[in-house]
């Protein structure tokens, strides 16, 4: 990592573990990179993890670094729904639990 100071230094874990923090900041830059994937794409895609994870911080800060990358508002909107929705599916089809402990019938 280069010698300038690590921005991490200002929350609280970068205080208390500066090496790990700094180590995760060099992925994160890393990752944030263009790369096949542009910036605007892996914006969204960093938005919809912030919804699955609730992380307010990353959800703010990803939805900024969007905008800024030139994503609509829409786009964004629709980012959210498609996490939401994949979220929604995994309750939906954890059959092999549901029919283990409930059954296919109704056993009433």
């Amino acid at each position: 990592m280069s010698t300038k100071k690590n921005p991490m230094q200002k929350y609280w874990f970068g205080k208390q573990a500066p090496e790990h923090a700094a180590g995760w900041y060099e992925f994160y830059s890393t990752v944030s990179k263009q790369g096949v994937l542009d910036k605007k794409t892996k914006e969204l895609i960093a938005v919809a993890a912030g919804v699955l994870s609730r992380c307010d911080h990353c959800v703010k800060a990803h939805a900024k670094d969007a905008l800024r990358a030139g994503a609509s508002k829409k786009e964004i909107a629709e980012a959210i729904m498609v996490a939401s929705q994949t979220a929604s599916g995994a309750h939906l089809f954890w059959t092999d639990v549901y029919e283990e402990l409930l059954g296919e019938e109704d056993e009433v």
